[in-house]
């Protein structure tokens, strides 16, 4: 392990309590100018972390202010008790992206439910990346591939992307079962109404971050595209809401409309609350006459026409929501009263005068109160943030949803961690710590765990902030402590400056980060080193995108073919007969073009002995024996063989009893430590024979070359010289 190959090279351990608490190693020759850089370090990383932390936030589908209650207090727990002092921990996109998968089709983003979930679910994963560190079990981590980590996430960068279009383009559409059908209702939207003012104002925000890191990285460019933006959004009226009561709206189609919609959404609660009664009814019947009654099937009959009817509704539902959202109107001042009233474009009274703004309905997935219809003529804003800190709970703990949440868990935590420890990893290499994965897993749970106390959603290694965190000159884990603070200030403080910030400039944060998760190289390199590793890639960046939003299956996918693809190789090993090579080495024949000796077959077995390939093994070296009829002698080099077990050993003790009833004598080469153990424990080691049994393959040939070519006709033996097929012509040498 890497914690412990460090204390040896530094010939001392490491003290108990710095493994209970590795956050006092920080303290070691820790000096004023360390202290110093602490301080700038942690100032700079809370510049982009609170507006990255707001806009991932609103992509996991929480309010924007449960970004800033995720960088409070799981930042600092993640650095006191992780082994990396420069890792910043909090809000990052792939983790925000997952958690809103997971939880639309229990909730209604943003909603009080849609929220406990969001906690429970930091709590979930919190827990299993605390076990799996406790339990030294980091390396479960190894079961997503880099080819399947890096297909998944540069499919992911691009669903997040995408997804923030709506906010760009200042349109509204409701999410459908795909992703690509979500991107194209946002396109038709954007192609029959783009408010302009948002789209503006995102590419203000775009070309103040591109523009001020071309010129100086150092400069906060996030934190500068907010500040403008907010104070452009302030002065300019960006954001105009009204409510009206639904007589205001001079158009009766618009009104029956939305009665028909209230219709609908009642007729769904009543029909769920039915549901819900029903459920009760059918397992109290399970439990009286069995699930095999007529009266249970006959519960069960009921509850399906009423899932039936509740699908039906829904899409009713979203059609009106659709058709109400693509409607435009003016409004116009009563002369009398000074009442806004509004008329659809086109319809306003000849001689009114309106007042020039397109205004549309504001519709979510509840009812439209009809004393206080929602519009909008301007563009969204984060709105009120509550001031103060989180107040500290207890999470809302339901042991069904709890079970549904858990394989969503899992992943999350798996990908979670692989992220913040291979950023982690990169900056060992640059400043020479210690690194232990295992504590670095037991901070990120204890970051999820507390951080789901005060509110807070999952949470991982950001590598933009890490980034920034290390160039700043960060020597150890109060960098992010400060930072910590900075958001409390900031809670308690500076919230109600941030009620104007718009919504586009989140989506245009959270566009920018993701360009650095899009890698392309990463399927080069991989098809580079095994196609099937590029194939794996691909085939995984592929089936995400297509399954989103629905991303656990994608990356099912992947881990499944990387398994598969293992398993498959593990069951045909590579096999290769050897003969002498001009770099003294015994090499692939076939592979170099030597030639081949006629009494010995040296092969070469790359792979463990198990019961998946065994008779692979039996079959080759069978089929090569059949091929060499002079052949005398095989010797097996198992120099690759690291695990033999019960099926190999028993294939192996079968193989050389045939071979040597048919004449054939077999010694084995270069087999561990572990295989010999296996070998004498089942009596195989007396059957093959201790002078049978050799160190290397140069020792094999010494001993067994002179007996088995005795009245040979082989005037060049390709295992003591170099004996070419096609000997090389001498001007190519």
């Amino acid at each position: 392990m890497l914690n412990r190959s460090t204390t040896n090279n530094n010939k001392r351990t490491v003290p108990i309590m710095t493994r209970i608490f590795p956050f006092l190693g920080w303290f070691e020759n820790y000096r004023l100018s360390s202290f110093r850089l602490d301080l700038v370090s942690g100032l700079t990383v809370a510049l982009v972390l609170v507006p990255q932390s707001m806009a991932y936030a609103q992509l996991a589908g929480l309010p924007a202010y449960y970004g800033l209650y995720a960088s409070f207090l799981p930042p600092l727990i993640a650095s006191l008790f992780g082994s990396s002092r420069q890792l910043a921990t909090g809000p990052v996109a792939v983790v925000s992206l997952m958690t809103a998968t997971t939880l639309e089709p229990l909730a209604t983003a943003g909603g009080e439910a849609f929220i406990a979930y969001a906690v429970l679910l930091a709590l979930l994963i919190g827990l299993f990346q605390f076990s799996l560190g406790v339990l030294r079990l980091g390396l479960v981590v190894n079961f997503l591939s880099h080819p399947v980590v890096n297909g998944f996430t540069n499919a992911a960068a691009l669903i997040i992307a995408s997804s923030q279009l709506s906010k760009l383009f200042g349109v509204h559409v409701d999410s459908a079962e795909h992703h690509y059908e979500t991107i194209y209702n946002v396109v038709r939207g954007a192609l029959s109404f783009t408010h302009w003012p948002t789209l503006a104002i995102a590419l203000l925000a775009f070309g103040i971050m591109i523009g001020l890191k071309r010129l100086n990285p150092r400069i906060p460019n996030v934190l500068a595209a907010v500040i403008i933006s907010t104070l452009i959004s302030w002065a300019f009226g960006y954001e105009h809401n009204h409510r009206a009561r639904l007589s205001e709206i001079d158009d009766p189609n618009t009104r029956a409309t939305i009665q028909q919609f209230n219709r609908t959404l009642a007729d769904i609660e009543r029909k769920s609350e039915e549901r819900i009664a029903l459920t009760e009814e059918a397992q109290k019947a399970g439990e009286f006459h069995g699930e095999k009654s007529v009266q249970y099937m006959d519960i069960n009959h009921r509850i399906s026409l009423i899932n039936l009817e509740v699908g039906e509704l829904k899409e009713t539902a979203h059609e009106i929501r659709e058709k109400m959202r693509t409607i435009l109107y003016r409004g116009v001042e009563d002369t009398d009263d000074g009442t806004l009233h509004f008329y659809t474009i086109g319809n306003v009274p000849t001689g009114r005068e309106d007042d020039g703004r397109n205004w549309r309905l504001k519709v979510s997935n509840t009812r439209i109160d009809e004393n206080a219809v929602r519009l909008t003529g301007g563009g969204d804003v984060v709105g009120t943030i509550p001031k103060g800190l989180p107040s500290f709970n207890i999470p809302t703990f339901s042991l069904s949803v709890a079970l549904n949440l858990l394989p969503m868990a899992i992943i999350i935590s798996l990908l979670g961690f692989m992220e913040a420890i291979s950023i982690a990893k990169a900056m060992v290499a640059k400043t020479g710590q210690r690194l232990d994965p295992n504590q670095e897993l037991i901070g990120q749970g204890l970051a999820n765990i507390v951080g789901s106390f005060s509110h807070s959603y999952a949470v991982s290694g950001s590598f933009s902030r890490s980034a920034v965190n290390i160039q700043a000159g960060a020597v150890s884990g109060l960098s992010n402590v400060f930072s910590s603070c900075v958001v409390v200030i900031t809670l308690l403080f500076f919230t109600p400056l941030l009620y104007h910030l718009p919504q586009a400039v989140l989506a245009a944060i959270i566009m920018m980060a993701v360009i650095g998760l899009v890698n392309v190289r990463g399927f080069i390199h991989a098809w580079k080193a095994q196609k099937y590793d590029g194939i794996i890639g691909i085939v995984t960046f592929i089936f995400t995108l297509a399954f989103a939003p629905h991303l656990d299956r994608g990356i099912m996918i992947g881990v499944g073919l990387a398994i598969i693809l293992h398993l498959f190789r593990g069951m045909k090993p590579n096999i290769a007969l050897l003969s002498k090579h001009p770099d003294g080495s015994y090499r692939n024949q076939a592979r170099f073009g030597l030639k081949q000796c006629r009494h010995i077959a040296v092969i070469r077995y790359n792979g463990s002995l198990f019961f998946a390939n065994v008779n692979y093994l039996e079959e080759q070296i069978l089929e090569r024996v059949a091929a060499m009829p002079e052949l005398k002698h095989i010797i097996m080099v198992g120099n690759g063989i690291n695990e033999l077990d019960a099926s190999g050993e028993d294939m192996l003790s079968q193989l050389v009893g045939r071979l040597r009833e048919a004449g054939y004598d077999v010694s084995i080469s270069g087999l561990n430590d572990a295989v010999l153990d296996v070998l004498r424990r089942t009596h195989l080691y007396e059957k093959i024979g201790e002078d049978h049994l050799f160190r290397n393959v140069d020792r094999a040939i010494a001993a067994l070359h002179k007996k088995t070519h005795i009245g040979s006709k082989e005037t060049a033996c390709p295992l003591i010289e170099v004996v070419y097929i096609n000997p090389p012509s001498k001007t190519t040498s």
